[in-house]
């Protein structure tokens, strides 16, 4: 059972600074949870209607940090817990650039980085630096390609549309032989194919039970096409909180959607930190909650 915490800068009180964020993570690690999962955004326009998962719980104005910084933060007061994002945005970093970071993480944190890549929803992001927006799922394609051939054998000879190395040497090497790179798309034909011969995995959002198991089936079917193993993919699904009568998150009700989803083909279980918390012990509670779940589904088989 691997239970992952989604965690951004909404779930942060008010009044509090945004460097409580490694107090989470030392406290997601101690309560013996998979991983830490860390969002995504470079800026926020001013309209946020065209996100595609219902309302969005940030103001344009609040802080988001950037999300490999703040994982490498986390790495450093944390021995066991899994760096992961949730969306980060690949095409909006130039790719050796974004291979020299994630390989850098991993290669500090001994192999803990355990990444889910998408395009994003927000034109803007991809204006501001003057990249296409109709590029974006080709620059996804191209970077992720691109980490992968970097972290091989070393010198490096490779070249795309943005990248060109020849006899190049790109180090450190990452820690882990292959860093799972998970990819938040939405499951047709062409991202199912694009997910088996690049990514290792799928984060999907929004579905229920039986559009995951749907979603998962048709990414089988495009692994065994290209001649890998699906049990080398990781399906990471994300839960909704559940309110109790106390108007709080309630982790126990929450989770009792978690053997449904499991059955209908996820290996990790992502649950989120309650939004606009009144406190930190609000957030501690919840984690010390999580893990004991987590613990009690473990020994109940």
């Amino acid at each position: 059972m691997q239970l992952s915490l989604f965690f951004r800068p909404y779930q942060i009180p008010a009044h509090e600074d945004i460097s409580v964020c490694i107090d989470v993570a030392r406290a997601a690690d101690e309560a013996g949870l998979h991983s830490i999962t860390f969002g995504d955004h470079l800026m926020l326009g001013p309209d946020t209607s065209g996100y595609p998962y219902g309302k969005f719980l940030h103001r344009s104005e609040s802080a988001w940090p950037e999300p490999l910084t703040t994982l490498a933060a986390m790495g450093g007061v944390t021995k066991n817990l899994i760096l992961s994002t949730g969306i980060l945005l690949a095409p909006l970093r130039p790719p050796l650039l974004l291979a020299k970071t994630i390989a850098t993480l991993d290669a500090l944190t001994k192999g803990r980085v355990q990444l889910a890549l998408g395009v994003g929803w927000q034109r803007a992001e991809y204006e501001a630096q003057g990249i296409p927006w109709e590029e974006r799922y080709r620059r996804l394609d191209e970077n992720v390609t691109a980490c992968r051939a970097i972290w091989g054998e070393q010198p490096v000879d490779f070249e795309s549309a943005n990248l060109k190395l020849t006899d190049a040497y790109c180090l450190p090497r990452p820690h882990q032989a292959r860093i799972p790179m998970l990819m938040g798309l939405k499951m047709t034909d062409k991202n199912a194919m694009r997910m088996a011969r690049l990514g290792d995995g799928w984060c999907p959002m929004g579905l229920d039970e039986q559009g995951l198991r749907e979603g998962v089936n048709r990414l089988a079917e495009a692994v065994n096409e290209v001649g890998r193993d699906m049990a080398d993919q990781h399906i990471k699904v994300g839960l909704g909180n559940v309110m109790g009568a106390t108007g709080k998150a309630d982790v126990a009700q929450t989770l009792e959607a978690a053997p449904a989803f499991l059955d209908a083909g996820a290996t990790i279980i992502t649950v989120t930190a309650p939004a606009a918390p009144d406190s930190m012990s609000d957030i501690f509670d919840f984690i010390e909650q999580a893990g004991r779940w987590r613990q009690d589904f473990l020994s109940n088989g």
